[in-house]
């Protein structure tokens, strides 16, 4: 019997401004390992590809660690074909169209102001892949500050993603050792109550795991 394969986003992104400072986000990448040690634990050939976190490398998971949103879609592009892909890192929006090469002095180059672009939206790449490159699962993560449950739904359609999971992000969720998240599919919704990360991890394992069987 086949092994299934999942790859999995965990952490922030990092994108350059000099090299002394960056623009990035709070996420600690606790809830993405998690995902990607519970899909091992339900026998998938697991690939994590980490935003810089202070977390150590997981037992029996495929590491690759990059930094900026560019780098990170590359390694997910170069770990695919997959059965399911798991989109949890918070990639950073915009990076700086520019990255100075020494460090800019304030009475001289002035950030006052700083031009950005967007990053490539990985997650709706991956959605927007054509067969066989496209994972027969590709699960979303949003994370929202207000309006979760609708911005969530608004997310799902927009990417082009199987599921996706909501997560109310205002209080501790992306540095704390707890989540509550809410799973949006085309069949319905299901509320994860307040719980350590690794049992929302355990719970959507679960749940992809009964997905990936059925198409078996």
């Amino acid at each position: 019997m086949k092994t299934p394969t999942a790859v999995v986003t965990a952490g922030p992104t990092l994108e350059a401004i000099d090299p002394v400072r960056f623009l990035s986000n709070r996420s600690s990448g606790k809830q993405g390992y998690a995902i990607a040690a519970a899909l091992r634990d339900k026998g998938f050939d697991v690939t994590l590809v980490s935003g810089p976190v202070a977390l150590d490398d997981l037992a029996g998971v495929t590491m690759v660690r990059v930094e900026s949103a560019l780098d990170m879609l590359a390694a997910v592009q170069g770990a695919l074909p997959a059965d399911v892909f798991v989109a949890v890192a918070a990639v950073s929006d915009w990076r700086p169209a520019e990255t100075a090469p020494r460090k800019l002095k304030l009475d001289k180059a002035g950030l006052t102001s700083l031009a950005l672009v967007e990053n490539p939206d990985i997650l709706k790449t991956v959605s927007n892949l054509a067969p066989p490159r496209r994972p027969h699962l590709v699960v979303g993560f949003a994370a929202e500050t207000h309006d979760v449950a609708e911005l969530a739904r608004e997310k799902r359609l927009r990417k082009g993603c199987d599921w996706i999971m909501a997560n109310d992000v205002s209080g501790d969720a992306m540095g704390g050792a707890d989540n509550a998240a809410l799973l949006i599919t085309d069949d319905g919704e299901e509320t994860f109550e307040r719980a350590a990360k690794s049992e929302i991890a355990a719970r959507l394992a679960a749940r992809i795991s009964e997905a990936v069987a059925r198409t078996d």
